[in-house]
């Protein structure tokens, strides 16, 4: 897709320390392996001596923050996978020796992040690609009439090959590092509609193949998340006005020159981990894209 720019952008209150001993429960770890507790929000500051000027003081995350981050490092070591019920709030204030208040808190903002979700009188689980309320914040192609969906996948290729620069330096890695690059068109309502070009880390997506993404019957991150245990979490996006070349008006079924949307993206997995570039190309006569501002 030689028409699509390559200039993609990647794109202290100090909370009180609970007191108290944990009491042992369900989802708590053995002393052997337990969780790390969440660091004091105060720190002893040594006076300043006449005449000297006092060091600034570290800056701390107020304490629910310091529970949500250990909650995210247990999602991201797969303690709880996709799918699977987390630790009850009471659990979780015991194995991190807060209240449940502090943990709630933890709780609610990783479901506003759609990490988690909470099922009225079942429990707190992990969301997949595979949910509604997951899937479609990636998606955000929406048809002029009726609902969003999915369109059908038609794969040109998925080959493994050596990062250029310029795609070694939106994924953070070292240039010819192994990359998988996926180029394919989705097809809505039976017309071409988006032509994308995808980079993943070679490194994550061993054994993906073009006959692996033909089979698979749903979201492509659902795909990234099931087999390979890579689970997008949040994108950055910069989108533009451009004209179809050659290659993307034949792709595209449009005339050359007509006006494609661009979409360049930059998907992240924990830890804030850049794991996939795409690229796409979008015909808009039947649909707009749509971005929610919170």
């Amino acid at each position: 897709m030689s028409s699509l720019s390559t200039s993609l952008s990647g794109a202290a209150v100090p909370g009180a320390q609970d007191s108290g001993a944990a009491t042992p429960g369900a989802g708590t770890q053995p002393p052997s392996s337990a969780s790390p507790t969440p660091s004091s929000a105060t720190a002893p500051q040594a006076s300043a001596q006449p005449g000297t000027h006092a060091a600034p003081s570290p800056t701390f995350s107020p304490l629910y923050q310091q529970i949500k981050a250990l909650i995210m490092r247990s999602l991201q070591s797969g303690e709880w996978k996709p799918g699977e019920m987390i630790p009850s709030e009471m659990e979780l204030a015991a194995r991190y020796k807060v209240s449940q208040g502090t943990v709630r808190k933890a709780i609610d903002e990783l479901a506003a992040e759609n990490l988690v979700a909470r099922r009225q009188g079942k429990g707190t689980f992990v969301t997949t690609h595979h949910e509604d309320v997951v899937k479609f914040r990636f998606l955000r192609l929406v048809p002029d009439e009726g609902e969003p969906h999915y369109g059908a996948s038609h794969v040109l290729e998925c080959k493994r090959l050596r990062a250029p620069a310029e795609i070694a330096r939106l994924l953070d890695i070292r240039t010819g590092d192994s990359v998988v690059q996926i180029r394919r068109v989705l097809n809505f309502s039976g017309e071409s509609t988006v032509l994308d070009e995808i980079w993943l880390l070679g490194a994550n997506f061993k054994g993906l193949t073009a006959e692996k993404l033909t089979e698979w019957k749903g979201p492509m991150y659902a795909l990234f998340e099931a087999e390979f245990g890579t689970r997008m979490i949040r994108a950055s996006e910069k989108i533009r006005a451009v004209a179809a070349d050659e290659t993307a008006a034949e792709l595209l079924s449009v005339p050359v020159g007509s006006p494609l949307l661009s979409v360049e993206r930059v998907s992240y997995t924990y830890g804030d981990r850049p794991v996939e570039v795409r690229r796409g190309l979008y015909v808009t006569t039947k649909h707009y894209y749509q971005n929610d501002l919170s």
